[in-house]
């Protein structure tokens, strides 16, 4: 009991030196920034965008989760000072590491759940895209489409551009959009806007009204998903409404038998 005691009071004077910022968890992570950096994913920032929009702060989010992980690996730290070993170490870094990898596994999670979202969503940012292609080259037509398109495209978007601005002609950017977003003939769809950009102003009339085609076909199957969903959806409504009423009807009725044989 005294340990545990011991242990609260630790912690309570670590979270008084740490609110009163004697001991300064922010200035800690930014001297060690190159450090921690080692630590972010790849696509780390893809799913912050995906998940919260262009408008959050990377950083900032990024330097909570090393915060959070380092709180609670310290506390175990903490409990582990009157026998410290090397099992315990082993511990507290996996610990650590389970704490700084949950909220990326919770991104990828959320991401993974709305790629149905997204595969709704992609027929009809094709065809504004299709729109603005009549009247700029594709990559012109793709930077003006940045404002209007989902917010989920846009990490995406902007790094396809940069990409095709540094000087990269061939159809790699546009696959590797297409692998981010694995929905519904994206891999087809990149392919036919990567066409639209090469060639002569014929074979790009030729091409776009293939394009139009294809987006049109998309924008029709989506319609048919939303719809069908949309019938499920007041099925399943109807279902329950009608087990809700058999329930109840039941429940009268042996309310009324009881009621019956309790004045026999």
């Amino acid at each position: 009991m005294q340990g545990m005691e011991i242990f609260f009071v630790i912690v309570i004077i670590i979270f008084v030196l740490i609110y009163n910022k004697t001991i300064d968890m922010k200035k800690f992570i930014v001297d060690n920034d190159a450090v921690f950096k080692l630590l972010k994913e790849d696509n780390y920032e893809f799913l912050v965008y995906s998940k919260y929009g262009d408008e959050v702060d990377i950083d900032y989010l990024f330097q909570k989760r090393i915060t959070n992980a380092l709180m609670v690996a310290s506390i175990f730290i903490i409990l582990f000072l009157g026998e410290f070993s090397a099992l315990n170490l082993v511990i507290t870094i996996v610990i650590f590491y389970g704490m700084f990898k949950l909220p990326y596994i919770q991104l990828n999670s959320f991401y993974k759940a709305h790629l149905h979202e997204i595969d709704l969503m992609l027929p009809y940012y094709l065809k504004g895209l299709e729109i603005l292609i009549q009247h700029y080259t594709v990559p012109v037509a793709l930077a003006k489409s940045i404002d209007d398109a989902p917010a989920v495209f846009k990490p995406g978007l902007k790094k396809m551009i940069e990409r095709i601005n540094s000087g990269d002609a061939s159809v790699d950017p546009y696959m590797e959009f297409a692998n981010t977003y694995p929905v519904r003939d994206s891999m087809r769809m990149m392919r036919l806007l990567y066409r639209l950009g090469i060639g002569s102003q014929q074979r790009k009339q030729d091409r776009l009204m293939m394009f139009s085609r294809s987006v049109s076909s998309l924008q029709n199957k989506a319609r048919e998903v939303k719809y069908k969903e949309r019938l499920e959806k007041m099925e399943g409504k109807t279902m329950k409404m009608l087990i809700c009423t058999g329930i109840g009807v039941m429940i009268i009725l042996l309310l009324a038998m009881v009621n019956m044989f309790g004045t026999l």
